[in-house]
């Protein structure tokens, strides 16, 4: 029987059942909010804690397990909340702390988690760790990293510790006129680095996971990890980076190769500290696993070496971003090479995976692309085993907006991070203010929650089919063998498998080409459509 389509979901029979051995967030659908984004409560036109709280039955209906919420906490904003003055309360943009509690009692109500983003490598330079230390206050002293610096051998003055290079270009060091030293800062100079040989450092960051995790939340997704720790010699310092060859703009982050400043073994251990740390909470205080989400753009090496061995387990979920790097121009024998570069490393030794397709760091899917192929990285995503992670808008098909920057006010990622499009009416029922802090994609009158709901084949209501599915005996078995299976069955057409082997079985064909693909002696099986998206030629049933 000829098989055609951009997405088939095949079914032969139907039986439930559980998969008791899976904890929560093995099979999860996690999603992502960009809080300013998400929704509106008090017309200022950037989205807050009770908006988001008016919005979580939508998560329930669309069957995310969890999400998490990027950065809330209080910050000058000098990188959108990734530069925290206080770690311990919500910045007033969002709300208070009250707030975020109804917050979270409105989740637990509606059975979804929450996660928040956890920011350790850096604080804000106006947080008062890092006025105390600039004043050398006790128990401050070295919070952060400092250095005298070097001796230039043929100018005799003063220069940096080393020739590193931060995240967002220039030098990674910066005086302190006031302390009369260097300070690291892997990221902007309003972000100092965070000295984690400290054994003190390490403790005030206990502290604010068991603040949080006091107030009710499930885990947390760590930034950054990569660069928490530094190679500093025995010495006392600083090796300096090579030459990379893959710029040659000095001053660029990719000049170098960061053998000293990402990925230090150090850095592993920690992973395996805080693990422990909330294993300890919830022996002490009951309830499901909570979950650390490590943000890693590293080796798959490095990955598993962070989700743990044979005597540690670290990080449940380092994230895989391994199908971001797909282009509108991939074929399925591409999707496979990045399903394997993730599958034959974290499965064959952790039986583990987790896929993501976007964040607020990136472009959408549409634009990375091409709208058409939204619904089948949905479907990749969902239909591969393991935990889904979705930014928000994905499911409705969102894509970039071109947005006006001059100067320092200039982000280039803010064109992934416009407010969500909920309804056809007045700034898409984001926000009653008559500006909002990003404008709203003009298509919003067409793609939005509200529209997509009453269309059938519309990118939600294929994302709502694809989650229904994961409750299903056959993508439950997936740590059984044989429970899964993918392969490109052309150049272009990928098949995924899902089956409990005995009463329960979904084929999956997704077909990442821009033609019709005719396929013969697939099977000899008899299935129905259960689910098709918009390109496909096929009908349910």
């Amino acid at each position: 029987m000829p098989q055609r389509a951009h997405l088939l979901c095949l079914l032969a029979l139907l039986q439930l059942a559980g998969g008791s051995d899976i904890d929560w967030w093995e099979n999860a659908s996690l999603y992502q909010i960009y809080p300013r984004s998400f929704q509106d409560s008090d017309g200022d036109g950037i989205g807050d804690l009770k908006g988001i709280t008016s919005r979580l039955g939508y998560l329930k209906e669309i069957g995310i397990t969890a999400t998490w919420l990027s950065p809330i906490f209080t910050s000058p904003m000098s990188d959108f909340g990734y530069d925290i003055s206080n770690f311990y309360d919500i910045d007033p943009i969002f709300g208070s702390l009250e707030d975020f509690d109804s917050l979270i009692t409105e989740a637990k109500s509606l059975g979804v988690k929450i996660i928040l983003d956890f920011v350790p490598n850096h604080s804000s330079d106006e947080n008062e760790w890092f006025q105390k230390s600039v004043n050398r206050e006790e128990g401050y002293d070295d919070f952060y990293v400092w250095d005298d610096g070097k001796q230039n051998p043929e100018t005799g003055e003063r220069e940096a510790p080393s020739n590193w290079i931060s995240v967002f270009g220039g030098p990674m060091w910066t005086w302190n006129e006031k302390r009369q030293q260097y300070f690291l800062h892997q990221f902007q100079v309003k972000q100092p680095d965070l000295n984690f040989t400290n054994s003190m450092v390490r403790e005030h960051m206990l502290d604010v996971l068991k603040f949080w995790l006091d107030r009710g939340v499930d885990g947390f997704r760590i930034d950054a990890v990569p660069h928490i720790y530094e190679r500093r010699d025995a010495d006392g310092s600083y090796p300096d980076e090579p030459v990379s060859g893959w710029s040659t703009n000095p001053e660029a982050y990719d000049y170098h190769d960061h053998i000293y400043t990402k990925d230090q073994p150090a850095t592993v251990d920690l992973m395996y500290e805080w693990r422990a740390y909330l294993q300890k909470y919830q022996a002490e205080n009951g309830g499901d696993s909570r979950v650390l989400l490590a943000e890693a753009y590293s080796s798959v090496e490095t990955l598993s070496a962070y989700f743990g061995n044979s005597t540690h387990q670290g990080t449940q979920l380092p994230m895989n971003f391994q199908l971001m790097y797909l282009s509108g121009y991939s074929s399925a024998k591409d999707v496979v090479g990045s399903i394997d570069y993730w599958m034959k490393t974290m499965w064959t030794n952790h039986q583990t995976a987790n896929w993501v397709v976007g964040n607020h760091d990136t472009k959408r899917v549409a634009d990375r692309m091409g709208a058409h192929k939204v619904d089948l990285m949905n479907v990749i995503v969902n239909a591969l085993p393991g935990t889904s992670v979705t930014y928000y808008g994905e499911e409705i098909g969102m894509s970039n907006v071109s947005v006006d920057c001059t100067g320092d006010d200039c982000e280039e990622r803010d064109g992934e991070r416009t407010p969500m499009q909920w309804t056809p009416e007045k700034n898409a029922n984001f926000s009653s203010s008559e500006t909002t802090w990003l404008p709203l994609n003009p298509d919003y009158g067409r793609i939005n929650v509200k529209t997509e709901r009453g269309v059938s084949r519309s990118s939600l209501n294929i994302f709502k089919g694809l989650q229904a599915l994961k409750s299903s005996s056959a993508f439950l078995a997936f740590k059984e063998d044989g429970g899964f299976s993918y392969e490109a069955v052309t150049e272009q057409v990928l098949q995924i498998i899902r089956t409990n082997k005995y009463s329960e079985e979904f084929r999956i064909l997704v077909n990442m080409g821009n033609n019709m693909e005719i396929i013969e002696g697939l099977t000899t099986k008899t299935y129905e459509y259960v689910l098709v998206t918009a390109y496909s030629t096929h009908h349910l049933g």
